[in-house]
């Protein structure tokens, strides 16, 4: 059907070019990829991207074409790489997130390194190409939240990657695959039915799955359109009586794509990226960024961080279920957790990779400050990450208050890090798996990504 909106997702697929990415867009996307990268390889070092890689390894007989982060001379078939990147570029949950809230890069790009790696001499995509494919599956995903109010707040049924993520894959495979607009269209309706993860795997070792799964089985999607599976040509419209995309949110209404061109402006060009500066949820960047500046009182007040005269934490903070956990047990849950991170923040004034160890997390210092902490949700703080802020506020045994507040961490989209401050997280999570040299080829090649003659050298 010509007339649909999933018609018109997938007209914008097979259509657009590389022209029609704007200097903005080049430069945001070549920022988040970058960024991806980086946390992918630090990723490639924790316990969950191993278990994801023996499962892969052991489980599977492969056609070992595909390169997996961190991991020289390790090779998996194209849809496994892509999984099991996607579970390191999720395991420390350091990766990019963009409002309505989503982990964009992380549901493509792998799809995207692995697909160029299988595609044979002479067939492979440039580098513009891959620019240009990443785009559309962030397109792809940016619209289709956009279709929820429900969607812009903190989500609470669906991990929002595992949803849109997995179309984004499916889009920019499409894509990058030169599939025609009919493939397009059936490969958004496979993907379709390969998406969803629930929030309660949120703060859990399943939670990058979600990840590796989006980007794995968009990628599948588009495999199987392009061998000629077919599925709903109306995935993504409202139809009464009969869910499709609308599944996944209670409240659902699409619009057309627009075709790409003169007209159509991509939504990267109107929102910026949210990239993090230690790894943890989104929204634990507020409270530290609030907890860091009541510290920085509370050392001119009293000339050092004496716990002793602290008698309560108040945090005040939206109210959102999973990410409200007062005393963390695991690594995952310390990730997600307001309280810890606002705590870790105010005993060692900063918090980054070490301190999410199991040591960092049991301290008994730790321990006792997250005792003091009592939890306020005000009214006017709602679970959006474009609105939220974090307040810390601390009671002091002599009856002076002591406050911080944030409303704009930065590195949202809202105060983006600046070149240097992103070259250097790139560096520092590279550096665990990477020498210098090729750090700094990497840093290069993504720098001049449209000249590159064959992405798969990426």
């Amino acid at each position: 059907p010509e007339d649909t909106v999933t018609s018109s997702f997938a007209s914008f697929i097979h259509g657009a070019r590389p022209d029609h990415l704007s200097k903005t867009v080049r430069h945001r996307s070549k920022r988040m990829i970058l960024d991806s990268i980086g946390v992918g390889l630090v990723g490639s070092t924790t316990h969950v991207f191993d278990i994801a890689l023996r499962y892969c390894r052991e489980l599977y007989s492969p056609v070992a074409v595909s390169s997996v982060y961190g991991k020289p001379g390790v090779k998996l078939s194209p849809t496994l790489a892509a999984f099991t990147n996607g579970v390191a570029t999720h395991s420390m949950d350091f990766d990019d997130t963009w409002h309505p809230a989503t982990h964009p890069s992380g549901a493509v790009l792998p799809a995207l390194l692995a697909a160029s790696q299988m595609l044979p001499p002479g067939t492979k995509p440039t580098g513009m190409d891959f620019l240009l494919a990443f785009n559309v599956g962030l397109e792809v995903q940016g619209r289709l939240m956009h279709f929820s109010t429900e969607a812009h707040d903190i989500p609470k049924r669906f991990h929002p990657p595992s949803v849109v993520g997995t179309m984004g894959s499916a889009a920019a495979t499409a894509k990058l695959l030169s599939l025609s607009r009919a493939q397009c269209c059936h490969a958004l309706g496979i993907a379709a039915s390969l998406a969803g993860a629930p929030m309660a795997n949120a703060a859990t070792q399943a939670k990058p799955l979600h990840i590796g799964n989006a980007t794995r089985l968009g990628f599948e999607a588009a495999l199987l359109a392009a061998r000629g599976m077919e599925a709903n040509p109306f995935i993504l419209d409202d139809i009464p009586g009969c869910s499709g995309f609308s599944a996944f949110y209670g409240v659902y209404q699409p619009k057309p794509l627009p075709a790409p061109g003169d007209h159509h402006e991509f939504l990267l060009e109107k929102q910026d990226i949210a990239f993090k500066r230690f790894p943890a949820h989104l929204g634990m960047h507020w409270v530290v960024d609030a907890a860091l500046s009541v510290r920085n009182l509370f050392v001119h007040y009293a000339g050092s961080f004496s716990p002793a005269l602290i008698r309560t934490i108040v945090l005040k903070i939206p109210v959102s279920k999973y990410i409200n956990r007062p005393f963390p047990s695991s690594e995952h849950q310390a990730r997600h957790s307001f309280q810890f991170n606002a705590c870790a923040a105010l005993l060692d004034g900063e918090v980054g990779l070490g301190s999410f160890t199991e040591s960092s997390i049991h301290r008994q210092e730790l321990r006792e400050l997250l005792d003091k902490v009592v939890v306020e949700h005000p009214e006017d703080n709602v679970a959006n990450f474009d609105k939220m802020y974090g307040e810390v506020a601390l009671l002091l045994h002599s009856g002076d208050v002591l406050t911080g507040k944030c409303d704009t961490f930065y590195g949202h989209w809202r105060k983006p890090l600046s070149k240097e401050s992103l070259l250097k997280k790139f560096r520092s999570n590279a550096s665990h798996v990477l020498p210098e040299e090729k750090i700094e080829a990497l840093i290069t090649t993504v720098d001049n990504l449209e000249n590159l003659s064959d992405s798969s050298q990426l």
